[in-house]
């Protein structure tokens, strides 16, 4: 009875989207690879290009290219394929896209440069992603 009472008294939790499981599974993978400063930023408010970024940097242009193969590879295996890809074999800046989460790979340099944050967070809406 009291566990009953306890469970009604919990706010529920919202749903996950299908979109939001995604942006997370990609940042885990990322994580895997020793991927650092990985940011979800939630631009469902902001753009109609997609719902969610996954940003996330590498420390060399080797690193880079083995984050973008990383996370191509496990998602094809799941059946998760990207629509298109630029950028992943130069290892500066490489960017996939999955339709509604698109992923953005920077070695440091790049990523101070183009500071993607500054553009499209707004202080409510980007999460550190920590595993």
């Amino acid at each position: 009875m009291a566990e009953r009472k306890k469970a009604a008294n919990r706010k529920a939790e919202p749903q996950k989207s299908e979109q939001r499981l995604l942006a997370e599974k990609i940042c885990a993978l990322l994580s895997a690879k020793k991927a650092e400063d990985i940011l979800i930023i939630d631009v469902t408010e902001k753009t109609t290009l997609c719902d969610f970024f996954v940003i996330a940097s590498g420390h060399s242009s080797t690193q880079v290219k083995a984050l973008c193969d990383h996370v191509e590879e496990k998602l094809s295996a799941e059946g998760v394929e990207p629509r298109r890809t630029e950028g992943t074999r130069e290892g500066r800046w490489g960017v996939i896209d999955y339709g509604d989460v698109i992923v953005h790979i920077f070695n440091d340099e790049s990523r101070l440069f183009y500071h993607l944050e500054r553009l499209w967070q707004d202080g409510e809406n980007a999460t550190s992603y920590k595993d």
